[in-house]
């Protein structure tokens, strides 16, 4: 009798698990359809699909629903997807031609692959007003299960090119658990898997292409099916023309108007400089709020800004140069009396030159002649009497003539450096830093455009 006892309390035990198992996440009152019980009946969802006979394959497909914000300073996204999964399970084959469509909930009943989104610092599955996931079954086993996600997702950016640069996303799944051996990932109809970029809107860029890629991610262990969804996003520009490469030029062009004010205006011109420059640093200071603050990227708006900063802090330098020279030189009158008075003096040198030169070639000649009329009877003492001290004139002049150049060349250099007027630094300043700053822009521009 105890024996008997045992027994029915066993078989008892091991009805209510069963049981228990199909009534799996069924409320109270709420009974499973026959032809899910009769589905359910002997079904182990711990146990993968074809345990025995090869790997299972599951078919991926995406659609973008929106992708949130794009953040270069943590160097991520947001994006919400509906992610579907299909697969064959032999188990779950039943006779009809409709397909079973069941509650979300019950999909703690199935065995379902353990993907996971590789690059995700969080995700979420939405859950109002039940939990966004769905579960079918078709005929002859395939099931098809899909989920609303919200993932932020890390994106490498390379910022040299900012606001010209053009980023590489990436959105990468794979099986946390299965390796190749277990399970095999695929896209279910290649490119055309990943549905919703052509209708998406962003703010500051536009998808310029995406396709899809398949591979294995190897750890120590074992090879992990991967699938990866590559687009290329393309920053629009136009923003960035407005807020920053325009008030920057135009700082710049600001700064140009001391070139034409008086440079007895002294606190008009410093005014106007320092203006210039403390407005242009707190532009740069504006821009580098939005981008990561310790990278090592030398982006183009830094390049373009500090070449803005450049003329506008030369612009201010070169009052500073006019108006020491203004200093030294208070009217052009005394630069005018310099320059007369410098050609004065080389005018004075090149007569004394021409003076002893002339000297020196009636001095010749006179020895000449009274060499000719004394010297006929006595050939061997007057001649050779008078040839030395002949030689005395030309050595004096060929030396007077080399320091008289070299003079010459000290006072030429001193001259090229002096300048005659102040007034002449602010109108070529009118010409050369207009011309040298289309000049930088246009090979800023085609540098970072082009190349």
């Amino acid at each position: 009798m105890t024996s008997f006892c045992s027994l029915f309390a066993l078989l008892f035990i091991s009805r209510l698990l069963e049981n228990s198992l199909l009534s799996a996440e069924v409320k109270d009152g709420e009974i499973l359809p026959p032809t899910i019980q009769k589905l359910m009946k002997g079904y182990n969802k711990y146990l993968r699909p074809f345990f025995d006979n090869g790997p299972v394959t599951v078919g991926m497909s995406l659609d973008i629903a929106s992708i949130d914000t794009i953040s270069e300073i943590n160097m991520d996204y947001t994006a919400t997807i509906f992610l579907r999964q299909r697969w064959t399970d032999e188990r779950l084959v039943f006779e009809g031609n409709k397909s079973l469509s069941l509650d979300g909930r019950l999909v703690e009943l199935l065995w379902v692959p353990d993907t996971f989104i590789v690059d995700s610092k969080k995700s979420f599955l939405h859950d109002i007003t039940v939990e966004n996931r769905l579960i079918r079954i078709f005929p002859n086993g395939t099931v098809l299960y899909a989920l609303r996600i919200t993932t932020t997702v890390a994106c490498n950016m390379d910022l040299t090119k900012y606001p010209m640069d053009k980023q590489t996303c990436t959105l990468q799944l794979e099986s946390w658990g299965y390796n190749v051996n277990d399970v095999m990932f695929n896209w279910a109809r290649g490119n055309e898997s990943v549905s919703g970029l052509d209708t998406l809107r962003l703010a500051q860029y536009t998808v310029e292409d995406h396709y899809t890629s398949a591979s294995e991610a190897v750890y120590e262990t074992g090879n992990y099916p991967r699938l990866i969804f590559h687009f290329e996003l393309k920053r629009s520009i136009l923003y960035f023309i407005l807020e920053t490469y325009v008030p920057s030029s135009l700082l710049v062009v600001l700064s140009w108007v001391s070139f034409w004010i008086s440079q007895s205006s002294v606190p008009a011109r410093i005014c106007i400089g320092v203006t210039t420059v403390l407005t242009m640093t707190t532009l740069m200071m504006g821009a580098r709020t939005s981008l990561p603050n310790a990278n090592c990227f030398i982006k183009a708006i830094d390049v373009y800004l500090g070449i803005c900063f450049s003329f506008i802090f030369g612009a201010l330098i070169e009052y500073a140069v006019a108006h020491f020279c203004t200093l030294h030189h208070p009217d052009c009158n005394s630069a005018l009396m310099y320059g007369h008075h410098m050609h004065d003096c080389e005018e004075e040198m090149n007569g004394i030159v021409r003076t002893i030169a002339s000297n020196s070639s009636r001095a010749k000649r006179r020895r000449d002649s009274v060499s000719v009329s004394t010297g006929a009877g006595e050939p061997g003492l007057g001649p050779a009497s008078e040839d030395k001290p002949a030689e005395g004139p030309p050595e004096a002049f060929s030396r007077c003539a080399k320091n008289m150049s070299i003079l010459r060349k000290i006072l030429r250099s001193i001259n090229c450096c002096h300048v005659e007027n102040p007034h002449y630094i602010d109108n070529y300043s009118r010409l050369t830093f207009p011309l040298s700053f289309v000049f930088v822009n246009l090979l800023y521009w085609t540098y970072y455009l082009y190349f």
